[in-house]
């Protein structure tokens, strides 16, 4: 729908006016809601369920996910509802290993690696956390019928409990309500579709007792009959059974078909099965993300195979992309443009993991058996050289808001322990912020940058560190305690007015260190979703870096970089 048209009239309906308006609240558009809303911004959430889900769907969740509950201080709240899953293993039909994976009990994001979570206990958390914020009004029961575009606005239409009409204009919509919701058909975007779909029968149990023998993450690679097996947090676990094209669903959802199918594992006495769910996954993705104030997240933008269990993570790193966007351009620090940002960094991202796990899920689930013995004889082979399976790395940024020629830019950026002067051992994000910030291995690094610069970066709610080895922290101790000057560099307008800023930190489990080491580079500029803006090994570097930056948030029309 285009601005051209006219509005929708909603003069019998009372009118809500709010920043952000997302349609949809499951994962994606409650992280979304609870990034904006925790910024202060007017967010309204129109959802058509009356409640909460309240079933589990997604199984998992990485570092980079943690580090976003981190961010909003929940993850003391999110951990009882979460179990660090520290392997993968693949078996054939007769139980014979084929490969085992490994996962990092610490990751680079300073979370471990994998996570198998309980999603309503998840989903529990982020809806109170979104509650308690006072700029954010879930509506729920309220379902969405009417999208159009004007000027300045969006106008929707919605109807909800008791047939009652209502209408929110919003500066910004997300539709955030899955692969089947409202908001893309009405936009009129169509889809890519990898024609890579399955049905299978998805059966979640609360458990009654402690099953160490219950596998805790495999693959059976059985052509008769595929099987994922995963542990769905402390106390719940799922079967999930590739079913055959004739097989009824009403047959295949029976309870008692259910417990046939998991008999050796599991009895009535073991667990109580709390859901059955004939399930289609399919693999497309919306040609467009953006149609202008209004874009796509999660489902409603792509839908990938289970097979690496990213469909929740893709949907809220889109969240963390678009909420730090979205406050720059609300707030006046950065123009609408910078959204087109947004699918030009996670579409490839998505893509990669959408053909990878197609590629996994064939491997998986051959129902042929003189393919899948061939598969078997090749990876036994494999395990007996021990030849270890390569661990699957997830692209950077290629392209949209990170330096053009900077090195390591999209790359994202790590998180270790580092304390300050004198005090306790922290995470990196807790000391910092959620901001950007430009961490440095030397002060000196930080010379040439001028006021107006510094000044720029203070708009951005930037932040700056220095991380240093212990004994190089002991040295900047004493010269501090010892009242000795230490000079920003080239620029005299810089001086004290940035210093003041710095923030010293040790880096504890030498993170850092290892990091600028590897990359031969002695400063780096990191966006708020903790991606790599750019690197540099020169003093200079970091101006220009800044310029760059300052360019990449405005138009031409406004104000000229600081330099």
């Amino acid at each position: 729908m285009s601005g051209s048209e006219p509005s929708i009239d909603t003069s019998a309906a009372p009118i809500t006016t709010c920043d952000v308006a997302v349609v949809g609240y499951g994962p994606t558009g409650m992280m979304l809601a609870a990034l904006l809303g925790r910024q202060g911004h007017h967010v309204v959430v129109l959802e058509r369920y009356d409640g909460l889900y309240n079933l589990p769907r997604a199984a998992c969740f990485d570092d980079e996910i943690m580090r976003t509950f981190q961010k909003l201080g929940l993850v003391e709240a999110v951990m009882p509802g979460t179990v660090v899953q520290t392997d993968y293993e693949w078996v054939n039909g007769a139980g014979e290993m084929l490969l085992e994976v490994s996962y990092d009990s610490l990751a680079p994001g300073g979370w471990a690696a994998l996570y198998m979570m309980y999603q309503p206990h998840l989903e529990t958390v982020l809806d109170g956390f979104c509650r308690s914020l006072p700029t954010v009004e879930v509506r729920q029961g309220v379902v969405v019928d009417g999208l159009n575009m004007s000027d300045d606005r969006v106008e929707l239409t919605a109807v909800g409990p008791g047939d009652v009409r209502s209408g929110v204009h919003a500066r910004f919509v997300i539709g955030a309500d899955g692969g089947a919701g409202f908001v893309r058909p009405a936009l009129g975007v169509e889809l890519v579709d990898y024609a890579f779909q399955e049905n299978w029968l998805v059966c979640d149990f609360h458990k009654r007792r402690h099953l160490p023998a219950v596998p805790s993450f495999r693959q059976v690679c059985d052509p008769a009959q595929p099987i994922a097996i995963v542990r769905i947090g402390p106390e719940h676990h799922r079967f999930s059974f590739m079913l055959d094209p004739d097989e009824a669903p009403g047959r295949a959802t029976d309870p008692e078909r259910v417990w046939e199918r998991v008999a050796g594992y599991l009895s009535r006495e073991d667990a109580e099965l709390i859901r059955v769910a004939n399930y289609v996954f399919r693999s497309r993705i919306a040609e467009r993300w953006r149609s202008g104030p209004v874009m796509l997240a999660g489902d409603a933008a792509h839908e990938m195979p289970p097979f690496l269990a990213q469909g929740m993570c893709s949907g809220i790193r889109d969240s963390h992309n678009l909420a730090w966007k979205l406050d720059l351009v609300l707030t006046g620090r950065a123009d609408a443009a910078v959204l087109d940002t947004y699918q030009v960094e996670r579409e490839p991202h998505v893509r990669f993991i959408t053909e990878k796990a197609i590629e996994l899920g064939r491997v998986q689930t051959l129902r042929d058996p003189a393919a899948a013995h061939e598969r078997d004889r090749r990876l036994i082979a494999q395990r007996r050289a021990e030849q270890t399976p390569a661990k699957i790395v997830f692209p950077g940024l290629g392209a949209g808001l990170v330096a053009s020629a900077a090195p390591h830019a999209g790359e994202r950026f790590v998180q270790g322990v580092v304390a300050r002067r004198g005090g306790e051992p922290q995470r990196f994000d807790d000391l910092l912020g959620s901001g950007p910030v430009i961490v440095a291995r030397h002060r000196e690094m930080l010379g040439a940058l001028s006021a107006a610069q510094v000044e720029f970066w203070q708009t951005l709610g930037g932040r700056v560190a220095v991380v240093g080895e212990p004994e190089q922290a002991t040295k900047a101790d004493r010269a501090a305690e010892n009242g000795d000057p230490v000079t920003a560099g080239a620029d005299p307008r810089t001086g004290d007015h940035l210093l003041r800023q710095v923030i010293e930190l040790v880096d504890v489990e030498q993170v850092y260190s290892e990091w600028f080491g590897a990359r031969d580079v002695e400063a780096v500029v990191v966006r708020p979703d903790w991606y790599v803006y750019g690197a540099t090994a020169e003093v200079a570097g970091l101006p220009a870096l800044l310029t760059e930056l300052a360019s990449a948030l405005r138009s031409p029309a406004r104000s000229a970089a600081p330099a």
